[in-house]
């Protein structure tokens, strides 16, 4: 490996490139955090100190605030562009990070559970961009990112992850350059008909397909901790049986352009275009995709927004509403 990193190290570019994440420990201020997270309950609407109002085991929290992650995570955003190639190919305000918090509460049957479940039996394995119909290149979401604003121990909720899953989704987006919708569903935007792929004995179900992953890796870490992974990383949320509310974002890294899996010169590649090569079997890629790119409005939009309205009235009402 002859290429130079400006923040990276050589350890920890050959573990993105063997295994599709890294860990950038202390990447934000514990004061960061608190700042950001000193009206959870109270967004929530929700007792910290009583558990029979956790009615949820996990809640995805709307935004109010977003910052620059050069800002709010320097180091972070040092990581960022050695794995997209610069700052450059970096599309920086839909790359904000925001406090959409995704909390995991568990519930009291886990938390008197005598077994726990085989990571590879969780019911939530998936790879994230639910508002872009995908292809191998989709430079909607560059890289999968867990800030983590809670310490979490393991068994605490933190995100599993099956790193065996990117050389399975990428063969087949490879295979599939008409695009895939986020449902698993074939697209073709200009004919706007949708092909159901469980007809066909190539179809990718998350579900299924973990069972062919030996490898599973649990997400903890400490307040602050930044987990980068690769952006066809299959992962699934983790059952939390400690009760500890586990605290994380999920903000989406977008590119200016699509990736570029041919390039003319292979110290330009990214390291996540040569992890993707490389899941692949390839040195290059001559791949071009058949329709035209789409975004689309999640279902989760218009729940979100609603929840939105409730935190406002909620900070409103405690004289918290900025």
């Amino acid at each position: 490996m002859t290429q130079q990193y400006r923040h990276l190290s050589p350890e920890q570019v050959e573990h993105f490139l063997k295994y599709g994440y890294i860990v950038i420990r202390n990447g934000f201020t514990e004061e960061k955090a608190a700042e950001w997270t000193k009206t959870i309950w109270v967004r929530l609407g929700l007792n910290p100190n009583d558990k029979s109002t956790w009615t949820r085991d996990r809640i995805h929290m709307p935004w109010h605030r977003r910052e620059r992650v050069a800002t709010f995570a320097p180091k972070v955003w040092d990581a960022m562009q050695d794995l997209l190639g610069g700052a450059e190919r970096i599309n920086e305000d839909e790359s904000r990070w925001g406090d959409s918090f995704i909390v995991n509460f568990g519930n009291k049957a886990l938390e008197d559970a005598t077994e726990r479940i085989h990571p590879r039996d969780l019911d939530n394995w998936h790879v994230d961009g639910d508002f872009f119909v995908h292809y191998l290149d989709s430079p909607e979401q560059a890289l999968l990112v867990i800030p983590i604003f809670s310490n979490i121990k393991p068994g605490g909720g933190g995100t599993y992850i099956a790193p065996e899953g990117i050389q399975m989704i990428a063969h087949y987006l490879a295979s599939h350059p008409e695009g895939v919708m986020p449902t698993g569903l074939s697209f073709t935007p200009s004919t706007t008909t949708c092909t159901d792929f469980k007809n066909d004995p190539g179809y990718w179900s998350h579900l299924k397909e973990v069972h062919n992953c030996t490898q599973f890796v649990e997400t903890v870490g400490e307040i602050g901790d930044v987990v980068l992974l690769h952006p066809l990383m299959l992962h699934s949320a983790a059952k939390n049986y400690l009760r500890q509310p586990r605290v994380i974002t999920n903000p989406p890294v977008s590119l200016k352009e699509p990736f570029n899996f041919s390039r003319e010169n292979e110290e330009e590649y990214s390291l996540v275009e040569k992890k993707t090569l490389r899941a692949l079997g390839v040195d290059k890629l001559d791949f071009h995709i058949t329709t035209e790119r789409q975004r689309m409005i999640p279902k989760r939009v218009d729940i979100q927004t609603k929840l939105l309205e409730e935190e406002k009235q909620r900070l409103k009402d405690h004289d918290l509403l900025v």
